[in-house]
């Protein structure tokens, strides 16, 4: 069997870092670009300061760790830091909507990139409808606490656990048509509601530290004692298993066995890399939305839970009422009702930024799964608006239709596992291309890699055993049935296998042959190369069709080619001697320089320049976009680079302009 054969059947077939970055994906499957840094940090704290700010520091302070969860909040936020750093490194080398998933594509092969995309469209679609449950819930006990009447016949149908809720359904349905519609709509409604929800925990943390008392931080590891019963963990089991032990709360297990419920408050980081290709700029700008939006976030859940457990304490937390937002009855409790209020808007606003963002980054790594073909392609279709609406509506529906089916509020945890699951393969990953791709540039490197890159992959670890037997159970069902759905389709699908399996002489996957040298012409019946000019005095031959670069004749004037190994440009009525008239004026467009010195302008593309695709980057940037390839599968099997050899300009070396003098000079 040829090496070719196996490739195609292999199903740890990688995708090229050249084909993954987005350089061939031309025409529809181009998404607009709308995000600047400060437009990242915004989507980040969009997803990671949601409802649990308002109850998670007193719920762990209450049950778990006593005031040492500000220790906790820490711990989690460290984890959270190792691996944002990971996700940050290969966003600069792999800036693409996929994510993860595209990360694995890379670094790992095709069946690992499907299983951590599977994993992360459980994730996210899970997380969608988990949170739309509870948006309604808080919304039915705003309206309350704002004393405005419920309508009978909606009593049955809004704040409801499980089975049909109308404001589940409404929230995700306006979400779902706002991102059909186009991503700057809903970039500037994530901006006011990230701006409005900051403002309120401003608000939460200047009145809670009036009631501040010094003495409800102590002690501040409460006396350990056994948890109660309930459901175990994986690491209670192993544990209880080895050691015959049971599980503790508060002391210093307890403050470590509260970091895994506080790091599901943090997770959404990771979701900013799904706007990569949405990002002018962004193997650089990237990372550092990653790493400023997951800091400003540690920050403001550890203030939040400061003010809290100093104005309420652990006792005076355990006394409140269960069935408010537990800081709402905190504010309730010392006389500041009218906080509590605020509170409840607070929350609204920003389980809605939350959902917003799950729903962007879950439709943004099905577009990116389909146009790689694992899904159906036709998913990956664009819009008039830039944007992926079919996979916007199609999963914008799955998570209608599970939110009113599934009593997903008890299958909270899936969505941690799934998270969780990602970072373990993108930690990874940076260690996989450190040793098979180190001539890559990284415009952000991961710090003391591969210790940090280790420890990132031992924390992680340790915060999925955190959780129930019951979780896994769950999550192994889900990735057989992705399994399955790959053997029966994916990989009979996948654009990496049609691509192998595609026959060498189709003209969307032959090799460039070299261009000719000047003064001879092309061998009949070959086809001009794309973006290579006709040479001086050359006239196409009989039958061949001009290259679409090529402009139609200027007329009767006569062209002389400038110095260069294709011409840089023409000069009217300066033909050699014996030399036959071109009608073809050569450069960097195939039509040359006009009479006078100008450009002229690209014939495809009249009255513009081709676009940058990161304008800010070098002249070599590897992120280059070109914005003329169509198809996104055209690499031909046996070139490793599917450009070719590249020159300073970061086009193909038959490409090539050489520099020109003057105000030509770029």
């Amino acid at each position: 069997m040829t090496l070719d054969m196996r490739m195609r059947n292999n199903m740890f077939r990688r995708l090229p870092v050249e084909q993954a970055t987005g350089r061939l994906y031309g025409g529809r499957h181009r998404l607009r670009v709308v995000y600047r840094t400060r437009d990242l940090v915004v989507l980040g704290l969009g997803v990671m300061i949601g409802s649990g700010i308002f109850k998670i520091a007193g719920e762990q302070a209450s049950s778990t760790a006593g005031p040492g969860v500000l220790v906790s909040f820490l711990i989690a936020g460290g984890v959270c830091v190792l691996a944002a750093l990971a996700f940050a490194e290969l966003s600069s080398i792999i800036p693409v909507a996929g994510s993860a998933y595209s990360f694995a594509y890379v670094a790992f092969g095709e069946i690992w990139a499907w299983v951590v995309g599977w994993a992360l469209i459980m994730e996210l679609l899970l997380a969608a409808s988990v949170l739309a449950r509870v948006w309604s819930l808080y919304a039915t006990q705003a309206l309350h606490d704002f004393g405005v009447p419920i309508p009978s016949g909606l009593g049955d149908l809004i704040g409801q656990q499980k089975g049909p809720d109308v404001f589940a359904l409404g929230i995700l349905l306006l979400v779902v048509l706002m991102l059909a519609g186009g991503s700057r709509m809903s970039l500037k409604t994530l901006w006011f509601m990230v701006l409005a929800k900051v403002i309120v925990i401003g608000l939460v943390i200047a009145t809670a530290l009036k009631f501040f008392h010094p003495g409800n931080l102590t002690p501040f590891l409460p006396p350990s004692q056994p948890a109660p019963a309930g459901d175990k963990t994986v690491l209670d089991a192993v544990l209880g298993a080895v050691g015959g032990g049971t599980p503790h709360v508060f002391g210093t297990w307890g403050m470590l066995a509260a970091a895994p419920a506080i790091a599901f408050a943090y997770i959404g980081f990771d979701l900013i890399a799904t706007a990569s290709e949405e990002t002018d700029d962004a193997p650089r700008k990237v990372p550092r939305g990653i790493i400023t939006a997951l800091v400003t976030a540690i920050v403001l859940y550890v203030a939040v839970a400061f003010a809290l457990v100093g104005m309420m304490g652990m006792d005076g937390i355990a006394k409140l009422n269960p069935d408010k937002l537990l800081l709402a009855a905190a504010f309730d409790s010392v006389g500041a009702g009218a906080m509590g209020k605020i509170v409840d808007v607070g929350a609204m606003l920003a389980l809605t930024t939350v959902i917003l963002v799950l729903m962007i980054s879950l439709t943004r790594v099905v577009f990116s799964i389909s146009r790689d073909g694992l899904l159906p392609r036709p998913l990956a279709a664009m819009s008039r608006y830039k944007v992926p609406s079919r996979a916007t509506l199609v999963a914008g529906g799955a998570a209608i239709v599970m939110s009113q089916t599934v009593d997903v509020l008890t299958l909270e945890q899936l969505v941690v596992i799934g998270t969780l699951f990602a970072f373990l393969f993108v930690a990874a990953a940076v260690l996989a291309l450190r040793r098979s791709r180190p001539d890559l540039h990284r415009p952000f490197r991961m710090p003391a890699a591969p210790l940090v890159v280790l420890v990132a992959i031992v924390a992680v670890g340790w915060l999925m055993l955190n959780l129930n037997v019951q979780t896994w159970g769950y999550f192994a069902v889900w990735m057989g049935v992705g399994l399955v759905l790959y053997l029966v389709y994916g990989r009979r699908k996948s654009q990496m296998k049609l691509l192998l399996d595609a026959p060498p002489e189709r003209p969307a996957t032959a090799r460039l042959a070299p261009a000719p040298p000047p003064g001879m012409a092309p061998p009949p019946g070959m086809a001009p190369q794309p973006g290579i000019a006709p040479q001086p005095g050359i006239a196409p031959q009989p039958g061949m069709a001009p290259s679409p670069h090529m402009a139609p004749p200027p007329g009767p004037r006569d062209v002389h080619s400038s110095p260069g190994p294709y011409g840089t440009g023409t000069r009217p009525a300066e033909r050699r001697p014996g030399a036959p008239e071109s009608p073809y004026p050569t450069g960097r467009y195939s039509t040359g320089r006009q009479p006078g010195g100008q450009f002229a302008r690209d014939p495809r593309h009249p009255g513009e320049r081709a676009p940058e695709r990161y304008p800010s980057a070098r002249s070599d940037d590897p992120y280059t976009l070109d914005p003329y390839t169509l198809d996104p599968y055209t690499l031909d099997p046996g070139t490793s680079d599917p450009y070719g050899p590249r020159g300073e300009s970061g086009q193909s070396g038959e490409h090539q302009e050489p520099p020109h003098g003057g105000r030509h000079r770029r």
